[in-house]
């Protein structure tokens, strides 16, 4: 697979989460280390940023991380830094504290309960990734390929792939599942304290910088029990062969 030369080659996988909607679950687990399909959630992510091309992975760690440093002690490549969070810092301020661990370049940031199938997503990001116009770009599903997804959609998307969020529309037919790339002067200006990445996205639409890229397959949003057995169902519906 061939990757354009603006590809990012740094990235963060977002791992500090409590999880809370896992139930007993994560009482003794941290919610990247629950089981997908014989592996662990973070290996699936792990296995999503090297597909995307990335050299360098920063992983944020606060709820039990140690069990997560202890699994991920055997891998060297892509490189692994870790970003520890005293407090947790939620999407936005996780972000900003690992900002000095990822470079000047833009990265790929990617949630680590995100399952797809279909295409590879990260290339899908980096084929559409265009520096000069964008601060971000997310990756999107359309809410009718998203499974265990239970709300209302996030965005619309015009025909240029710009983003407009749901406001006061019932619906919206476009999901945001979880991956991104962002250019590091998205985030100028935030101070590292817990605040949603939503905020940084708010800005970046308001100066035109926000583009979505279209998911070619499926998204499971692995936010519950009932997330992880269908994400389950969906690789393994995958992995089967084909008549």
């Amino acid at each position: 697979m061939t990757l354009p030369p603006t590809t990012p080659r740094a990235a963060m996988i977002l791992s500090a989460g409590r999880g809370t909607r896992m139930g007993a679950l994560t009482d003794d687990c941290p919610k990247p280390m629950l089981m997908v399909a014989g592996k662990r959630l973070i290996d699936h992510a792990f296995m999503r940023v090297a597909e995307g091309g990335a050299l360098k992975v920063v992983i944020n760690l606060h709820y039990l991380g140690d069990r997560i440093k202890t699994h991920l002690a055997g891998l060297t490549s892509p490189e692994i830094v870790y970003s520890e969070e005293a407090e947790l810092l939620e999407t936005g301020g996780g972000l900003v504290r690992a900002r000095p661990l990822l470079g000047e370049a833009p990265f790929y940031a990617v949630n680590s309960d995100a399952i797809w199938t279909g295409e590879a997503p990260l290339p899908t990001l980096a084929r559409a990734w265009d520096p000069a116009r964008m601060d971000v770009l997310m990756l999107m599903a359309p809410i009718r390929d998203a499974l265990a997804y239970t709300r209302r959609g996030d965005f619309f998307l015009d025909d240029d792939m710009r983003p407009r969020r749901r406001g006061d529309a019932d619906f919206a037919p476009y999901v945001y599942t979880g991956a991104q790339i962002m250019a590091p002067a998205a985030l100028d200006g935030f101070a590292e304290k817990p605040f949603s990445a939503n905020e940084i996205w708010d800005r970046a639409l308001a100066a035109g910088r926000l583009f979505g890229a279209v998911h070619h397959g499926g998204w499971i949003d692995v936010g519950t029990p009932e997330g992880l057995v269908t994400a389950a169902a969906a690789l393994h519906r995958e992995a089967e062969p084909r008549p």
